[in-house]
């Protein structure tokens, strides 16, 4: 079976209650969290404090607790807003995991106390693979590196930092 994955995005100091997948026009010069929701494992990244450039933080194990370790690096983060990346097959419908994203965005959101925007991603997991084993292009060569679902995270970060620049 693939591994699924997908990412949400929190960012600081922007109006409360926003929701959808279009970056705040407001939203400039903030620090963002990455986050790469996967069923196995969470990959974290974090901006730099202009919320230009997207760096691996870490990676959550996924299971009961995933959710409030979550919750509190948001916290010690100091984020403001969440993005979450939206799993659809290449028809554009929702997949398998996008049930499990879609409670993981609505429950964040609760303990967060956050707006929760969507980010569409495809296959961050393999292009981040590709920095561990280029040879091989696919998360397969290197399943556990520990830094795989960060980098992803930051892949997904970094596309959302970049569309708030056009």
């Amino acid at each position: 079976m693939a591994e699924r994955s997908n990412a949400l995005v929190l960012k600081t100091s922007v109006p409360q209650g926003t929701e959808g997948s279009n970056p705040s026009p407001t939203a400039q010069h903030m620090k963002y969290i990455g986050i790469d929701y996967g069923t196995k494992n969470i990959g974290l990244a974090v901006s730099d404090d202009n919320g230009s450039v997207a760096f691996p933080h870490s990676t959550v194990k996924a299971g009961p607790h995933a959710l409030q370790e979550v919750v509190d690096i948001v916290k010690a983060q100091g984020a403001g807003e969440l993005v979450i990346g939206e799993s659809r097959n290449f028809a554009g419908e929702k997949n398998e995991v996008q049930e499990d994203i879609e409670q993981f965005k609505k429950d964040v959101g609760e303990l967060t106390q956050l707006p929760v925007h969507y980010e569409r991603e495809f296959f961050t997991s393999a292009l981040a693979a590709r920095q561990f084993a280029p040879e091989e292009g696919s998360r397969k060569a290197n399943p556990s590196h520990e830094n795989l679902d960060a980098s992803a995270a930051a892949l997904i970060l970094q596309s959302y930092l970049d569309r708030l620049k056009k």
